[in-house]
């Protein structure tokens, strides 16, 4: 399972962000052999930015050990409003 994150991110609160969800990120790699991304939408409106991160094909209980990761981490400091996640899963070829 691919999992999406998305959220809104003071401009000003960015410099403090990025290097946060980096450094969880590379904690997560290290932990579960998930490799995440991390995307922003080009441009702000309003002050605030959209962010994206992402973990591609996600072993079972990652989820969990994801929502610990980010109140360790600290990251909920920096961001306006909710993470938003959705799950997707790959769709197989047609026969």
């Amino acid at each position: 399972m691919d999992l999406y994150i998305y959220y809104k991110v003071k401009d000003a609160d960015v410099t403090s962000l990025q290097p946060a969800v980096a450094a969880m990120q590379a904690a997560l790699a290290q932990q579960h052999g998930v490799q995440g991304q991390l995307k922003r939408r080009p441009g702000s409106k309003d002050g605030l930015q959209t962010w994206m991160e992402v973990y591609p094909a996600t072993p079972a209980g990652f989820g969990t050990a994801l929502d610990s990761a980010v109140t360790q981490s600290g990251l909920l400091a920096w961001i306006a409003g909710l993470r938003h996640t959705e799950q997707f899963t790959d769709v197989p070829p047609c026969a």
